[in-house]
């Protein structure tokens, strides 16, 4: 099954999606509508949403409360990347200017906030306690991956499972919750609402492990912000924490601040990946990713599981 057919299949799905997105961010305070409208527009893969139509297809249950959900879903994602920008105070994502630079961190948390209860609002229709549970942890464990973020800034001594517990909190769980939640509010049998569950977890820190080693391969264009942003702004990924045990190339990383040139940055970022950093963050990828896709073959065989699988190496394997 090709990427392109899966998208076509759920292309009714989306646009629904996308009407409700746009529907929820409307208000009548001008700054605030224009922030909230401005990311929706910028674009995005939409991984979520798509993620929880699909999971929906193992259940007993079609209603409209899978678009709600999904919905729900890409708006945390939203809210999540405003509250990040500001945190490491980028000025673009996708080529464009970040709410954060227009509109500066106060107007930027506001938004962010606003975007968050918009969407718990569209999650009040849904009568399934599992559901408004699992969504309720995992907002809590966002903020808590927040916090960490903040908390790690420009930390070279963190070890390996500070970081795979903060990928988890901001990245893999939203993926995972996706995937379970789809399962939930489509009255899936439980143990498949499990493996939905285990299946965008691993997938999620496969796909964020990919997000941290493009940072270092990737170019600006491409990416959307500045190559070696992650690094620059002290946030310490897996190709970094690899790249320390040189003992060498580890104190030129320890030095790095968000004051240092271009031109400094740049030679570090060639070294890093000269010391095998990258090769290395790859593996534990794709470690993650025969995980999801073993979570996969406990699935019944439908569509749905084939879609789960294009997916998953298109992620695992995409350049942006």
């Amino acid at each position: 099954m090709k990427l392109q057919s899966i998208l076509f299949s759920v292309n009714r799905e989306i646009s629904k999606i996308e009407s409700i997105l746009s529907k929820s961010l409307t208000t009548k305070q001008k700054v605030l509508h224009n922030a909230s409208l401005k990311l929706l527009k910028s674009g995005g893969k939409r991984i979520r949403p798509v993620l929880v139509i699909i999971a929906g297809k193992f259940g007993k249950t079609k209603n409209d409360n899978i678009l709600n959900v999904a919905a729900t879903l890409e708006l945390i994602h939203m809210a999540s990347l405003v509250h990040d920008d500001v945190i490491d105070e980028s000025l673009t994502r996708r080529n464009s200017p970040t709410v954060y630079a227009e509109h500066g961190a106060s107007m930027s948390m506001y938004a962010g906030d606003f975007i968050f209860a918009k969407a718990l609002k569209l999650m009040c229709n849904i009568n399934n306690i599992k559901a408004h549970q699992l969504l309720s942890n995992t907002i809590t464990q966002l903020c808590l991956g927040e916090v960490d973020q903040i908390r790690d800034k420009y930390n070279f001594n963190q070890n390996f499972r500070n970081y795979l517990r903060r990928i988890n909190r901001k990245t893999a769980i939203l993926i995972s919750t996706s995937c379970e939640l789809g399962g939930i509010v489509s009255e899936a049998d439980p143990k498949i609402q499990q493996n939905l569950k285990y299946f965008g977890y691993y997938l999620g820190m496969s796909y964020q492990i990919i997000d941290d080693i493009l940072d270092f391969t990737s170019d600006e264009k491409t990416l959307g912000k500045p190559a070696g942003g992650d690094l620059l702004q002290g946030n310490v990924t897996l190709p970094v924490l690899f790249a320390l045990r040189d003992n060498v190339l580890g104190e030129k990383i320890r030095k790095v601040n968000s004051d240092m040139s271009k031109g400094d940055l740049e030679e570090i970022l060639v070294e890093i990946k000269k010391s095998g950093a990258i090769e290395y963050s790859q593996e534990i990828s794709d470690r993650y990713l025969q995980l999801a896709l073993n979570k996969l073959e406990s699935l019944p065989p439908n569509s749905a599981k084939e879609a789960f699988n294009t997916i998953a190496m298109k992620l695992a394997n995409r350049k942006t």
